[in-house]
């Protein structure tokens, strides 16, 4: 049975720097019928355990560490017995979400994630968070980006641990050079391509945001 991406929505609180935004997430479960990774385990960790549909989790990847992304993840661990994997540069984020936990594993640069007969291959993408990562799926014709590009541009860097002319360096050498029809599956809000977003690089930097 080939893999597929199913699409999960869930709702709460990002908290960083002393404020808080009520945000809904993007909550993508990567696999088949038997087996499933999840990218970014957001908010409710009963709502994703109930849409893996009694599918066994063989990981919980986080794109990066703010907490609208990871405050479900160690529940759903313990909830499935999956590994929560984090980028070790995203270290000192995730501590200040669960400094009692420490994620299970680490994601490293050109890392593959093998699930269903599909490859999640992991992509260093620093600049919305230092070890924020996307997860390019050839297969699929897919990658998944967290909050490092959206449709219309680059995450936010306006916060601590960003830095903007670290994630238009990522994105321009990093996803820009993934093909075309590629989709691009978000941390929030709608999807878009890879060919739709590279034409507006430099209006990016221009605005400087």
């Amino acid at each position: 049975m080939a893999a597929r991406i199913d699409h999960l929505v869930t709702s709460g609180t990002f908290a960083l720097d002393g404020g808080e935004w009520d945000v809904d997430n993007n909550v993508w479960i990567v696999g088949d019928d038997t087996e499933a990774i999840v990218i970014d385990a957001a908010h409710d960790a009963a709502a994703i355990e109930a849409a893996l549909n009694g599918r066994t989790l063989r990981a919980i990847v986080c794109t990066h560490a703010h907490n609208d992304h990871i405050d479900a993840a160690p529940a759903l661990a313990d909830a499935t017995g999956a590994p929560v994997l984090l980028h070790p540069d995203d270290l000192p984020l995730w501590k200040q979400t669960h400094p009692d936990r420490l994620p299970d594993g680490e994601l490293a640069d050109g890392q593959e994630l093998e699930i269903a007969g599909a490859t999640l291959k992991v992509l260093h993408t620093p600049g919305h968070a230092p070890g924020a990562v996307c997860l390019y799926a050839p297969e699929l014709s897919t990658v998944l980006t967290g909050d490092t590009l959206f449709q219309g541009g680059p995450g936010a860097t306006g916060r601590s641990f960003s830095h903007f002319p670290t994630i238009v360096a990522s994105i321009r050498d990093r996803l820009l050079a993934l093909p075309p029809e590629t989709t691009v599956r978000t941390g929030h809000g709608d999807s878009t391509t890879i060919g739709a977003e590279a034409p507006h690089l430099d209006e990016w930097i221009a605005r400087g945001h």
